[in-house]
């Protein structure tokens, strides 16, 4: 899908905020650990340790513009903007740093806490850029690729592949990296997920109350949202009450909370959290 100048300059921040997490936890906890957790940056620990005078900072530079053109030539440019910049951003944010800041060991002798960062930081940087539909390329544009010639299930064929990656480092590594790295693998899996549902978390109300109108005006006039209600009959009481539907975020939850709190005390609320709502001021489906 295309975008326009002006969406891609008001999506430039969290992009570029989503890659730059990504290669801090690659560049000062990953690299030096010799962590290989799967995608591009394990594929490079792994040359790494095979030709030692490479640093993995230039072997994971090399792969993903050596993707990024094969998508490119594969693709023909549809993987789009963001995936190109947030690609060729994370391989200058790695040279750069480098660079600047060079590495010849861990920053502690803590391995389990540098295990916490270098899955922590990328797992934020990559829900990041996963709401905002990028990506740092690598193998995702070979997801892409495959997802277009194939009918293989690209969720697992990528799995295994991370799999194979983080089981290497048993043989080219050590046994000891190549425990961290596997469980890094199954952490990072969770975490992503985690993050990405966190960050479009909402929160659906259905509420019934006597004040439709008096409700029903604080959502779109106060909140700038819209609310859906239905007349209805009390089960008990058989008193006549309306039912009001809104999805909101979870600042707008708590003012409408508030809100029905002063107006009506005796209101039937009932809230859930939602990561997945399509429509207008939400996701597009």
């Amino acid at each position: 899908m295309k975008i326009s100048l002006r969406q891609a300059l008001k999506e430039l921040p969290l992009l570029t905020l989503g890659t730059l997490l990504v290669a801090l936890g690659v560049y000062f906890f990953k690299f030096p650990n010799n962590f290989s957790t799967g995608g591009v940056t394990g594929m490079a620990i792994l040359l790494s340790a095979l030709f030692p005078a490479v640093s993995s900072s230039t072997f994971a530079s090399v792969l993903n513009i050596a993707f990024l053109v094969l998508g490119f030539v594969v693709l023909n440019r549809g993987f789009g903007f963001r995936t190109v910049y947030c690609s060729l951003l994370f391989s200058a944010l790695l040279s750069g740093l480098e660079w600047l800041i060079p590495m010849s060991a861990p920053l502690t002798g803590q391995k389990m806490l540098e295990l916490f960062f270098a899955v922590l930081l990328p797992a934020l940087g990559s829900g990041i850029l996963f709401n905002s539909q990028g990506s740092t390329g690598g193998t995702d544009i070979i997801a892409m690729i495959l997802k277009k010639y194939s009918n293989l299930d690209i969720g697992k064929a990528l799995l295994c592949v991370d799999i194979l990656v983080a089981g290497s480092t048993f043989f080219l590594i050590s046994i000891e990296t190549g425990l961290f790295s596997i469980l890094g693998l199954v952490i990072k899996s969770l975490l992503v997920d985690s993050v990405i549902e966190s960050l479009n978390r909402k929160k659906s109300f259905i509420l019934v109350t006597a004040f439709p109108e008096e409700v029903s005006n604080y959502i779109t006039q106060t909140l700038h949202r819209s609310a859906t209600l239905w007349e209805a009959r009390g089960a008990y009481s058989h008193e006549r009450k309306w039912v009001v539907m809104s999805a909101l975020s979870r600042t707008q939850a708590a003012a409408l909370r508030r809100y029905l709190k002063e107006l009506d005390p005796h209101a039937f609320m009932l809230i859930t959290n939602s990561s997945e709502i399509f429509g207008k001021g939400f996701l597009r489906a």
